[in-house]
């Protein structure tokens, strides 16, 4: 059978930073579905789901057991730390943070080879270098976030910016 150009297949891969998007959701007052994520940016037939990554910090191990086997069934592969908890001098109050940045690049560069677009919920600015090397590499990148949690600098970076209230009717969740 001859297959035209039309036959050509766009490889994606999308990377979900699970902490920043929890306050953006938070912000926004709304959550996605993981599915419908997947759904939503897999729709077109042409569209080939190489990988979906999750990404969270936990206040231990058994912390979201239940919602990383959902996201695991999913299709979606979760790389989770242990929360760290931090303390600031000048407001005298605790924090609590994973920093999973280092894992989400170190994925983007380690499947490289199998994507054509990437698709990154996470309006955090240190994926901007990250960003800029990946697009030199003629991939497509598009960037998931929220007015007010997007940084500039990635915002500038990406190739797309969607905006998650644009996309709300589509990845909603509607169980809650």
């Amino acid at each position: 059978m001859d297959c035209p150009n039309n036959c050509l297949r766009d490889r994606l891969s999308i990377f979900v930073d699970g902490n920043n998007m929890f306050y953006a959701q938070q912000k926004n007052g709304w959550f996605f579905d993981p599915r419908k994520v997947l759904d939503f940016f897999t729709k077109d037939p042409t569209v080939v789901l190489v990988n979906a990554f999750w990404y969270t910090g936990l206040k231990d191990a058994q912390d979201q057991r239940g919602f990383r086997d959902a996201l695991i069934s999913l299709g979606y592969t979760v790389r989770t730390k242990i929360l760290k908890e931090y303390y600031d001098d000048v407001s005298g109050r605790y924090s609590q943070k994973a920093n999973l940045d280092i894992e989400i690049v170190v994925d983007m560069f380690n499947t490289v080879e199998q994507y054509d677009r990437v698709i990154l919920f996470s309006g955090d600015g240190d994926f901007e270098r990250a960003i800029e090397l990946l697009r030199s590499k003629n991939t497509h990148i598009t960037v998931v976030s929220t007015e007010g949690m997007i940084a500039r600098e990635l915002r500038n970076a990406t190739d797309r910016y969607i905006d998650l209230n644009d996309i709300r009717p589509y990845i909603e969740k509607s169980d809650y």
